[in-house]
Formats: structure tokens, C-alpha cells, sequence
């Protein structure tokens, strides 16, 4: 549960690093703290080392795809949502996310504003996580 007067963290994971960065800065916006993995290798090391509250995934990445971190994430037992993005998604990928529990699954381009309101809809729903006035 996340003190809803704690700002909680988002991991923004994308091996296209000007995505990354165009996602952090929205999301900041939105109220959230972010930080940036480049693949999803990475993305583990991340999340077992500090307070991630959310993930976004790109589904194709090098080394560790955004499944294979899914399928790290599900095994755990308070797992934090997480979404997992593509501009080459298939029904296929699209099962196994849906199988896995993934709290949204978005093919690209994503429009921003919708990004940061499936943000913060998975940390209301999850931690009842309110942004600031």
C-alpha cells in the first residue's frame, strides 16, 4: 500500500530511450516519480532495488523482453500492475499478457494523456494512490 502522501514511483522500460524519456516527462506531470530501464533485464535489477509501484513494458526489447518480466512479476506475491506496450502486438502476446494479469495492454503509438491515465487508474486501483491537488 502506498501512503497516499508518498509520491509513488513508475518504471518506464524501453529500449527506445527517446520514448523513455518523453513518457517520464508526461508522467511527471501526472504527479509520479519515474525511472528508466533500457531493456528488461534492467528492468529486474530495478525493481529489486528500490520501491517501483508500477511498471510499463515494451513487449520487444533486447536481451529480457517485457513478457519475460512479466512472467518474473506474476510470481510474486503483492505484484505491482504493470503494462505492457507494443507497436508490433499480436493476439497471441496480447493472451499471454492478458494471462498473466498485466493491468493494460496498449499497442503504439499511445497518446500520452491516455498513458497517464492508465497510470493513474492502476495506482488508484492498486494502492488508492491519489495525486496531489
Amino acid at each position: 500500500m502506498v501512503d497516499t502522501g508518498i509520491t509513488p514511483t513508475v518504471l518506464v522500460t524501453d529500449d527506445d530511450a527517446d520514448f523513455r524519456g518523453v513518457v517520464c516527462e508526461a508522467l511527471a506531470r501526472g504527479g509520479v516519480r519515474t525511472k528508466q530501464a533500457s531493456d528488461g533485464d534492467e528492468a529486474l535489477r530495478v525493481i529489486e532495488r528500490g520501491s517501483i509501484h508500477m511498471v510499463l513494458l515494451d513487449v520487444h526489447m533486447p536481451r529480457v523482453t517485457g513478457l519475460d518480466v512479466m512472467r518474473e512479476l506474476c510470481k510474486r506475491p503483492n505484484a505491482m500492475p504493470y503494462v505492457l506496450m507494443s507497436a508490433l502486438m499480436d493476439e497471441a502476446i496480447e493472451r499471454e499478457a492478458a494471462r498473466m494479469r498485466a493491468y493494460k495492454i496498449l499497442r503504439k503509438p499511445v497518446r500520452l494523456a491516455q498513458l497517464r491515465e492508465i497510470v493513474r487508474g492502476g495506482l488508484v486501483d492498486t494502492y488508492g494512490w491519489h495525486p496531489p491537488e
